[in-house]
């Protein structure tokens, strides 16, 4: 009977595993297995530009069945590792119970939102993790300036067109510049919004934006958002929140029905219930990406020796994954007698931030770049990136720049299941199945 190699979590570690497995290995030579919530891995760079109405959802979903061939995909999650039995309990999307032996194994899960403990947060706060949460957040966005068009109260109206997202890293920034855009679309067919305009507030505890960028990358940031009448509150925090309140530690208080939570993520917490060393709540792992014997972990989950940054461990962004992923994909096969084992060793090649409309920051090979320059490598690269429906998203891109933003939204994904409270549970428990 062929060795089973079961990999826990089909984001880019798991996913990019399992096709250099496919690729390396005979097809009799092990069975592969795949457990994940949903069929598709998330290509979670571009879902800014889902909820600022640019991409259709499907274009930042790749459809596992049609390029992992050879693997049995479970629509589950993993709620208990035991190493020392070789086993994994998996509950899947309806709450029923499995579980499945393994010869190898792949700890990719991910991780989840990272929550403070700030009261309100976890109630009232919207999170930006899935396409669930991006389709919600355009729907939300554009129901709220519906209903302050319609409202004769001018303080509700000013209260429903205020939108702060908590974070400027990465994801807040673009969710501010690609959703700040489509609002400002919106507001031109709602006339009784002449007066009041849609406002958008950044807020971070860091010095500037981008804090976890090359600092060149800040600066041309910070001057678009401002240019296009964000605010920027730097060195801030948030205190509490209510359904129509947000409170800062500057002591302000802005009324609000939106509040998006974008401070970040840690690690799945099933790597609580392994027993296994951990750094920052991260799967130890050697420079092979090994946690013990027949035992790999990549991606957010695992706290890999950085070889290009002694006595540092990898960041948590897709760009290690996806390497990571690779790594340990022939790392595995080579445990089955098939090629040879390999050290992870990547040197940073730089990031892009995609800001709408024509501007963009990049800084490729640590060259920054702003503006269509910078714009015309982001799209270059999230292309050359993408596993699957280039020419598809590409057709979104023209016709976006052609035909503007489609300024509709569907109610299709309800707020029940979506709060940050629940982003823990399982998929079964948070009513996501």
């Amino acid at each position: 009977m062929a060795p089973r190699v079961l990999v826990l979590g089909t984001g880019f570690a798991g996913f990019h595993c399992l096709r250099t497995l496919e690729r390396e290995l005979p097809p009799d030579a092990a069975e592969l297995v795949a457990v994940n919530p949903a069929d598709y891995m998330l290509y979670i760079p571009l879902l800014p530009e889902v909820s600022g109405g640019v991409l259709d959802p499907r274009r930042v979903a790749v459809p596992l069945r049609n390029l992992l061939k050879r693997t049995k995909l479970v629509l589950g999650a993993a709620t208990a590792v035991s190493l020392a039995e070789r086993q994994v309990r998996v509950t899947d999307v309806e709450g029923r119970e499995r579980t499945f032996e393994f010869d190898r194994l792949l700890m990719a899960s991910g991780s989840v939102t990272r929550l403070l403990s700030i009261p309100g947060v976890a109630e009232h706060a919207k999170g930006f993790r899935t396409v669930a949460e991006a389709i919600h957040l355009r729907d939300h966005v554009l129901r709220q300036l519906e209903l302050a068009d319609q409202s004769d109260d001018l303080e509700e109206k000013r209260a429903r067109c205020t939108f702060v997202v908590v974070g400027a890293g990465y994801t807040g920034t673009e969710v501010v510049a690609q959703t700040q855009l489509m609002t400002k679309d919106a507001w031109r067919h709602l006339p009784g919004l002449k007066d009041v305009r849609p406002r958008w507030i950044l807020v971070d505890i860091a010095p500037r934006v981008l804090p976890g960028l090359d600092p060149r990358l800040s600066a041309p940031t910070h001057k678009v958002l401002t240019r296009r009448g964000a605010e920027i509150r730097l060195k801030t925090s948030v205190s509490s929140m209510t359904g129509t309140c947000v409170r800062l530690s500057d002591g302000s208080e802005i009324p609000t029905r939106t509040v998006v939570w974008c401070v970040g993520v840690r690690p799945d917490p099933l790597v609580g219930t392994m027993n296994v060393s951990e750094t920052k709540g991260r799967i130890d792992t050697d420079t092979q990406l090994r946690v013990c014997e027949d035992v790999w972990a990549a991606g957010d989950v695992a706290a890999v020796p950085d070889l290009t940054m002694p006595g540092e461990i990898t960041a948590m962004t897709a760009q290690h994954a996806e390497r990571q992923g690779r790594v340990a994909g022939l790392n595995i096969a080579a445990s089955l007698g098939f090629g040879k084992a390999r050290e992870y060793k990547h040197h940073d090649l730089g990031f892009v931030v995609d800001l709408g409309g024509w501007q963009a920051v990049a800084n490729p090979l640590h060259v920054p770049l702003r503006g269509l320059v910078a714009k015309l490598v982001a799209r270059g690269y999230h292309l050359m990136d993408l596993p699957f429906g280039r020419i598809r998203t590409a057709a979104n891109w023209v016709t976006e720049l052609g035909a503007g933003r489609q300024i509709t939204h569907f109610g299709v994904v309800p707020d029940r299941g979506l709060s940050l409270a629940q982003a823990d549970l399982p998929p079964h428990a948070a009513g996501s199945g």
